[in-house]
């Protein structure tokens, strides 16, 4: 099995011990996405709509370094700070994914890295 590291300065660099996705064989494995804008380092939390299209636009930055894009996303997996925030957080998500979407699970889990409210992760093949 062959092993690629996947790095872009379009999405945000790693911050601990991790790549932005592995590409093995045909299937991409990405580390999970906040809302941090990778031109300035900063957090994009104004409210969770533009926190979570932020977060879909660093993933999607992740997939085109791959060469993939959205339509190869086979699973995904939402983690937010509140239910509360599931139908605002799942109305962008859907515009990423008109049609066949992904397996998916959405959690509310206690904190996510930085205290910001929603991180999702995708996996996807060629």
């Amino acid at each position: 099995m062959s092993k690629k590291i996947i790095a872009t300065s379009d999405a945000p660099s790693a911050i601990g011990p991790y790549s932005q996705a592995v590409l093995a064989g045909n299937t991409l494995y990405c580390s999970g996405q906040i809302a941090i804008n990778p031109a300035t380092g900063e957090l994009v939390i104004d409210t969770i709509a533009v926190e979570t299209e932020q977060v879909m636009t660093n993933i999607g930055a992740v997939l085109k370094a791959a060469d993939m894009d959205f339509d190869n996303v086979v699973k995904c997996s939402i983690f937010m700070s509140s239910m509360d925030h599931y139908a605002a957080i799942n109305e962008v998500y859907a515009r990423y994914f008109t049609s066949n979407p992904p397996a998916r699970e959405a959690v509310a889990v206690k904190t996510l890295p930085k205290e910001v409210n929603v991180e999702i992760t995708v996996t996807a093949v060629r």
